[in-house]
């Protein structure tokens, strides 16, 4: 029995799994069985699951993964540049469409995990588009004089290079093995991640109460200390989320599959994106 270790990303962990040789891949993984046995708790997939992919149905490749990714950043990138200009425009709009996208985004991230729609086209694009609006907005809130920013157009460009330079790195990093992606490596990437939401969300409670909360989001030391932690996590969870989308095309996982492995990726790298938008703004603010 093969054991598929657990990505960091919730998006892939309910993604379809299926018994099958291999295709070219991200990288080397191993091949499926007839049973998965995913790590945590969670439920066993057998070539009688319902999310096995059909005889009549083809098998998912990395020409869909690069195909829907690249489509769902689109749409994304798109969105993101109308928020942009309409904020640009109207300087009211920032806000609701950080506080409206954001949350938007946050239902379909949930719906599509626990109710393992990850490969619904139109929920990946429907994130996308909400996500576009958020991250439009808020970089305009993080360059702009009006919002007390800086940078510019010149801060957004060096966040998106540096989000696309992570993931590529992390890619050849996968690729080439120099991190080999363990169980091990897995449990302390998800525990990594645990701690930093359990921070992140205290440090917004503590600032109902105090000026500042606890310091991880106000500019300072302590704040850039925690910004670049998070960029680590991020970074080493595309490892974790390359491993995830290999070993579903070795699973030979249905081709709609690749719908989900674009969602997570976007996940990741929105995150990524927002924080390290999030650190230059620091250096700027100085």
């Amino acid at each position: 029995m093969c054991t598929v270790r657990t990505t960091s990303n919730p998006v892939f962990r309910n993604l379809p799994k299926q018994e099958g040789g291999g295709y070219a891949t991200f990288g080397s993984a191993t091949a499926g069985a007839a049973q998965v046995t995913q790590q945590f708790g969670q439920p066993q997939y057998t070539q009688q699951d319902p999310w096995a992919r059909p005889a009549t149905t083809r098998a998912m490749t990395i020409d869909d993964v690069v195909t829907k990714t690249g489509i769902t950043l689109g749409v994304l990138t798109v969105s993101a540049l109308i928020s942009y200009f309409l904020v640009n425009s109207n300087v009211s709009l920032a806000a609701p469409f950080v506080i409206g996208g954001g949350l938007i985004g946050l239902v379909l991230v949930l719906v599509a995990t626990f109710g393992r729609k990850m490969d619904n086209p139109a929920i990946v694009l429907a994130y996308a588009v909400a996500e576009g609006f958020f991250l439009g907005a808020l970089s305009f809130m993080f360059t702009d004089i009006t919002f007390g920013g800086a940078g510019g157009a010149t801060l957004i460009a060096q966040a998106v290079l540096g989000t696309f330079g992570v993931f590529f790195g992390m890619l050849v990093v996968y690729r080439t093995g120099a991190i080999r992606v363990t169980p091990r490596l897995t449990r302390m990437i998800v525990g990594a991640l645990i701690g930093v939401l359990v921070l992140a969300l205290g440090n917004l409670v503590a600032g109902f109460f105090v000026d500042g909360g606890l310091g991880l989001r106000d500019g300072g030391t302590v704040a850039i200390i925690f910004s670049l932690v998070c960029i680590g996590i991020a970074a080493f969870s595309f490892l974790l989320d390359f491993d995830a989308a290999d070993q579903l095309i070795r699973a030979q996982a249905p081709e709609k599959a690749a719908w989900g492995v674009a969602f997570g990726l976007t996940v990741t790298l929105v995150w990524l994106y927002v924080e390290i938008l999030r650190l230059l703004s620091y250096f700027q603010s100085d």
